[in-house]
């Protein structure tokens, strides 16, 4: 991403509050990213999607209600513009996602620091 790009708009979808708010809060931050929102779970994510077309989605992997497999499937079906970074502990990282399904442009660690984190985002931007 060039310093000429547009800011981007992202979603974090993570059912633990605490990643939720945290993501959200340090992502808010940076100057890269312009509007960051969020939802509990991949049901909600894809209403998210829905309305307000994020550039890219952060996406937790196990969750109730619909993981982040189906839901980056779904997403990814009807918005394939949009890119995915799974964040997720998920044993086996990248691979694992995606042998297990998971139709995602990045994997980051949710080990990983923040830095980490908004790195994987820039680079699918």
């Amino acid at each position: 991403m060039t310093s000429s790009t547009k800011t981007l708009r992202v979603l974090v979808v993570d059912d633990h509050e605490l990643t939720r708010c945290t993501l959200q809060l340090a992502l808010s931050l940076q100057s890269c990213i312009d509007v960051v929102e969020v939802a509990t779970n991949g049901k909600e994510a894809i209403a998210k999607v829905q309305n307000h077309e994020p550039d890219v989605v952060v996406m937790d992997l196990h969750m109730p209600v619909m993981d982040g497999w189906a839901a980056s499937n779904a997403i990814k079906t009807e918005y394939p513009h949009i890119k995915i970074v799974a964040y997720s502990a998920a044993d086996g990282g990248k691979a694992q996602a995606i042998s297990n399904g998971a139709n995602i442009d990045a994997f980051c660690d949710k080990g990983a620091c923040t830095r980490s984190l908004l790195e994987a985002i820039k680079s699918v931007a």
